[in-house]
């Protein structure tokens, strides 16, 4: 249904080494998926901004204290920029193909010298948990996993219910149990 909740990469780690700086860097796929499911759901759904000055877009002029909105949720599901944006495609962002996304149409985290001050720690952070994870369990859905996700769009971008899922220790013969 859309999504697919196999992340079964290899880690560059043993089962239970701690993830160093440099290898985290490494876990190219990881990032993919990152960036992937920032696009599907931006923590932020929209940013917004006060124009410093007067001035004149495209005929358009946007005065000064005006607030200027930047739907980053839509661009993200833009199908102009984004093929079948309602896929989960990691390969979007692959070394191959990262350098053709707009930098001011993947917002996950803003742009330009207004950006977010955490991000390089909220996604580093992110990833060590995801590997720490990954290195002891398999996630799969299960009964009560809700599909397709109903999100919650009042305020920030989250499922309307809990997301659930079974965890299968990677200690176990056959992870499909």
């Amino acid at each position: 249904h859309g999504y697919c909740l196999k992340i079964c990469f290899p880690l560059p780690f043993p089962p239970q080494a701690a993830p160093t700086y440099d290898a985290i860097l490494q876990v190219e796929y990881l990032d993919m998926v990152v960036n992937e499911t920032l696009r599907l759901f931006p923590v932020g759904g929209r940013i917004e901004r006060v124009c410093k000055k007067s001035i004149e877009i495209n005929g358009v002029t946007i005065s000064k204290g005006t607030v200027a909105m930047i739907p980053a949720y839509a661009l993200h599901q833009d199908p102009e920029y984004w093929p079948e944006p309602e896929e989960f495609r990691p390969e979007r962002f692959s070394k191959e193909n990262r350098e053709s996304i707009d930098p001011y149409i993947f917002l996950p985290f803003g742009a330009g010298p207004r950006n977010c001050i955490g991000m390089r720690f909220a996604l580093l952070s992110l990833k060590v948990a995801m590997i720490v994870l990954l290195q002891r369990f398999y996630f799969r859905i299960c009964k009560d996993t809700l599909i397709p996700l109903v999100l919650d769009t009042k305020g920030f971008l989250q499922p309307k219910k809990p997301i659930i899922l079974k965890m299968v220790p990677r200690t176990h013969v056959n992870p499909e149990e």
